[in-house]
């Protein structure tokens, strides 16, 4: 019998409704396989919500009584924040990490700095949560992992604070060019009228960013921001503050030297990966780091969008491979909110880029050797154009080491003629029986 009406309508909808989905499930799981297995990330993050690093002279919140830690430190909604990012990367990557915690799955670096190794302990507790034989105490949901750092002043990849003079010189002079400078002038009313309110020196994009950042967190933890604030927070200084973070990674040199050796690092651990020289053969490595850490890698990739990095924002680095006989490939997102994250177009590669072809594209900021690329050519260090610091400590020690080999030598000759010791014009010291 046929059935008519609106419902022989509703039933046919339906059954269209029904076919349809039959047809696109099967191509939705193709894609899916496809996409290939992922069997490598490389996580990089900011640390969660602080305090102010810095207070300006003139703050009404200045002291210390308001804050429930010191200048600088990890709040308790920064430890939450990346509690909750850590349950997050679980589930993200569910797939490559076992149950229960082993140094063999994954490896965890953080910069030496109080909140990044806090943030990185508690991103631990959402990502490992103890399960099983990982409970130690059942009065504590929480297990103890590794967390790896090296000093500031050591570390040229995380960090990237080790003393490079070649990138200071470099950015010394990007900042002395007529570009930088009609930028830097544009913003003097407003350098000065925040000088005046703030009672602090302001005369760069930086130290724009460290007054916003300031404010910023004092909005979050509800203090109410002075009146003359009005009239230049959160605009114009977030966008100038955001424009900032570019600065350090600005030129291919700049990327090379300040951001290099990280992207070297990871592309070469990729490469290990899929070559199967990756000892001990890890799924994940986890980078816990600053804000100027995310935009320094996300601008040396030339993958940064204009903005102040918020707490907690997450890059990730994703190697996936459909077989082995197949070349792997990689894809970089960003999390920079609760959304879920946003796939990144590597520049003429796409969001699917080929490894070798990821090398291709960014071989000009890739270092052979580091290091070297550091040292300035002798004939470019001036007292102004140089790091005064660097160019000191080289050539102090050049003119130390260098007054300790005449001293030597003429204490030698001195004595070797006191002895008697020139034979055939050959120096030697003669041994009396």
């Amino acid at each position: 019998m046929l059935i008519s009406g609106c419902y022989g309508s509703k039933l046919l909808l339906a059954v269209l409704n029904i076919l349809i989905l039959l047809q696109i499930t099967p191509v939705q799981s193709q894609q899916e396989d496809s996409e290939g297995r992922l069997i490598f990330a490389h996580v990089l993050f900011r640390h969660g919500d602080r305090t102010p690093i810095d207070p300006y002279p003139n703050d009404p919140w200045k002291d210390p009584k308001h804050w429930t830690a010191g200048w600088g430190q990890l709040t308790n909604a920064g430890k939450h924040r990346h509690l909750e990012l850590g349950r997050w990367l679980r589930s993200r990557y569910r797939s490559l990490l076992q149950g229960t915690y082993t140094n063999n799955d994954i490896y965890v670096r953080s910069t030496d700095v109080d909140r990044t190794l806090m943030s990185a302990e508690s991103n631990l507790a959402g990502l490992y949560p103890p399960n099983g034989s990982d409970i130690w105490d059942s009065d504590i949901q929480w297990q103890p992992i590794p967390i790896h750092t090296t000093p500031e002043s050591l570390d040229e990849v995380l960090a990237a604070k080790k003393k490079c003079p070649a990138y200071d010189y470099a950015l010394r002079k990007f900042k002395e060019s007529e570009t930088f400078q009609q930028y830097n002038k544009s913003l003097e009313q407003i350098y000065q009228y925040i000088a005046i309110h703030s009672g602090k020196k302001i005369d760069s994009p930086t130290a724009v960013q460290n007054i916003y950042s300031c404010l910023h967190i004092e909005e979050l933890n509800n203090f109410t921001l002075p009146n003359w604030t009005k009239q230049v927070y959160p605009e114009p200084i977030r966008s100038i503050s955001a424009r900032s973070f570019a600065t350090k990674t600005s030129t291919p040199q700049l990327a090379r030297l300040k951001a290099g050796p990280i992207v070297k690092e990871i592309f070469q651990r990729f490469k290990d990966k899929v070559n199967k020289r990756l000892k001990p053969n890890r799924s994940l490595w986890i980078y816990s780091a600053h804000d100027t850490t995310v935009s320094n890698l996300l601008n040396t990739l030339q993958l940064f969008e204009l903005h102040n990095p918020p707490f907690a924002a997450c890059v990730m680095l994703e190697l996936r491979q459909a077989n082995e006989s197949d070349e792997a490939y990689v894809s970089i997102y960003y999390k920079n909110t609760t959304a879920e994250p946003q796939a990144l177009k590597i520049p003429n590669c796409g969001t699917r880029c080929p490894l070798s072809r990821l090398y291709e594209v960014y071989s000009d900021i890739l270092p052979d050797n580091w290091q070297h690329e550091c040292q300035v050519p002798f004939l470019s260090l001036t007292y102004v154009e140089a790091d005064m610091q660097s160019s000191i400590s080289l050539i102090g020690i050049m003119f130390l080491a260098t007054v300790a080999i005449l001293l030597v030598l003429l204490g030698l000759m001195a004595y070797r003629k006191r002895r008697g010791g020139y034979h055939n014009d050959k120096w030697y010291l003669r041994i009396d029986g």
